[in-house]
């Protein structure tokens, strides 16, 4: 499977370092693994997370405008995108059809390919506009997945707490991935 990850700017880095962490891990899953930030995603991790360490990872990244990466087009063979976190300035672009870089792009790409587009999206409350926005990504077919840990797996770290959501977001992208499942062993 290839995978395309895009980082915005949201807070909320945890949840792309756990992302990370475990597609990083899940090799044996994947062929491919494209990664592409926006201008503000490594200022939020550097702020959020006090490193660097989005350089460390084994992944191809692409520039935020590089419109020669493969996911940019519906004849690649990338079979989902995960946009996390996803700021809702990147959910209304989306929504409206803005394809002005990489990410919405990517996203573009995704739904017109009814391909998986998984939107981790890490913002609260919402307005009105917002809950539009997302309600029309559902119905072009992507997928909103908000930031809203579970505790039924007792979590005791913050990774442990960002990956309740990070599980549910490789399932949905169709990795098989070691987590939590509600009553069963």
């Amino acid at each position: 499977m290839k995978v395309a990850v895009a980082i915005t700017g949201a807070s909320g880095s945890v949840y792309a370092k756990v992302l990370l962490d475990k597609l990083a891990a899940l090799q044996d899953q994947l062929t491919e693994v494209g990664v592409v930030w926006s201008d503000n995603a490594h200022t939020v991790w550097q702020h959020e997370l006090k490193d660097e360490q989005y350089s460390q990872y084994p992944f191809k990244a692409w520039g935020k405008n590089d419109f020669m990466a493969p996911f940019a087009s519906g004849s690649s063979s990338y079979e989902a995108l995960i946009i996390c976190p996803c700021s809702m300035g990147t959910v209304g672009r989306i929504a409206s059809g803005i394809s002005n870089d990489l990410i919405t792009r990517a996203a573009d790409v995704m739904l017109k390919e009814r391909r998986k587009l998984i939107c981790v999206v890490r913002e609260t409350p919402y307005n009105l506009i917002q809950l539009k926005n997302m309600t029309t990504v559902t119905e072009a077919g992507g997928i909103i997945c908000p930031a809203t840990p579970s505790f039924y797996s007792n979590p005791e770290t913050i990774e442990e707490v960002a990956y309740t959501v990070i599980h549910r977001v490789l399932q949905l992208t169709g990795l098989k991935a070691d987590g939590y499942k509600w009553q069963e062993k």
